[in-house]
């Protein structure tokens, strides 16, 4: 008669886990965005100001994360992104004006919890020399945010009785907003410049919630969404052979919580040097501090590079995930007509 209590216990175990974090999501004060590994595979929820920055007519962008798989249900996020140049023949030859529409969902495990956003985003990059090899950018962006609370998929203390969890006991709790929407803006700026004749770096901020808008499911209206902060960087440098090493980093604030990734790939060149239809496997390891390694691997090829990584938990969760934390892919489509852009220079990959 052990056993089933034991599986019992180690159940509820995991399922408190899981609504302790779907709890911290709700929390706004302790809240944090959905955020990706590959944040160098997703522009536009990293940077407004990197809106239109590529050697391209357009750019098509997805990614997909689930994570936490081995508590319960997985948490999923996923994008689906397209931006590009406008007024190309109006504006100065070193200059670039892009536009650029995301859309993104995020959904807590079991359902709990969704989250949807609709981001528009433009950006100026000016040329600071005369062959355009120096940018710097403004970007801003507006989010519509509609946030969906399920309380029927939410766990309560009161439904918990001897025997474990019985929903059909009743929550004593009560949402008076199950649905929340609000418009949230954002702005970035962005240096990428070429150094050398073949390398590349870049630096960037950005500020998320700048009106940090109200956020909660109750009747108080005093909540409100904290400020997020982002400094970024990386730089693309050539190794012989055609092949490149690609190195970035990430540090992020949001309330109390922050977070710092690094780490880097090796670029493999596949293609002889053929910079019209280049051809390059990817292979490197990004560290989040205290929290994660993520393996990565990628592939370029006809315009397309797809990425894969997989966070190995290392933190404080790792006993209840097995040190599994999360799958993430990204899918980058750049569309190069013939005749090329105004100018080919170096921009930012990783």
């Amino acid at each position: 008669m052990r056993k089933p209590y034991t599986y019992k216990y180690c159940f509820m175990k995991k399922v408190l886990l899981l609504f302790i974090i779907i709890l911290a999501m709700m929390t706004p004060a302790r809240a944090q965005d959905p955020h990706f590994s590959q944040f160098f595979a997703s522009p536009l929820t990293l940077n407004p100001a990197f809106t239109g920055l590529f050697s391209g007519d357009y750019r098509v962008s997805g990614n997909y994360r689930s994570q936490w798989r081995s508590i319960s249900t997985p948490f999923t996020t996923g994008t689906a992104a397209i931006d590009f140049g406008i007024l190309k023949n109006a504006i100065n030859y070193t200059d670039i004006w892009g536009v650029g529409v995301m859309a993104m969902y995020d959904r807590t495990g079991g359902g709990a919890l969704t989250s949807t956003y609709l981001s528009f985003s433009t950006a100026y990059h000016k040329g600071l020399d005369p062959e355009g090899n120096h940018t710097l950018a403004v970007g801003i962006q507006a989010t519509y945010v509609q946030k969906r609370l399920d309380q029927t998929k939410l766990m309560f203390e009161n439904q918990i009785d001897n025997n474990g969890y019985n929903p059909a006991l009743p929550s004593g709790e009560s949402f008076a907003h199950p649905s929340i929407s609000y418009i949230d803006p954002n702005i970035g700026i962005l240096y990428n410049g070429l150094v050398g004749e073949s390398s590349n770096i870049y630096l960037g901020t950005s500020f998320y919630h700048i009106t940090q808008p109200t956020e909660t499911f109750q009747n108080e209206n005093n909540n409100r969404l904290t400020a997020r902060w982002t400094a970024h960087g990386g730089g693309s440098f050539p190794v012989g052979m055609g092949n490149r090493i690609h190195v970035s980093a990430l540090y992020m604030k949001q309330s109390t919580a922050s977070e710092f990734t690094f780490g880097g790939a090796y670029g493999f060149d596949l293609s002889g040097g053929d910079e019209d239809n280049p051809k390059t496997f990817y292979l490197g390891s990004w560290y989040r501090l205290k929290d994660a390694i993520n393996p990565y691997v990628g592939m370029e090829i006809n315009g397309f590079t797809v990425g894969l990584s997989y966070d190995m938990n290392v933190s404080s969760l790792k006993p209840a995930s097995n040190y599994r934390g999360g799958m993430e892919i990204s899918v980058i489509y750049i569309h190069r007509k013939s005749d090329g852009n105004k100018y080919r220079t170096l921009c930012p990959r990783f």
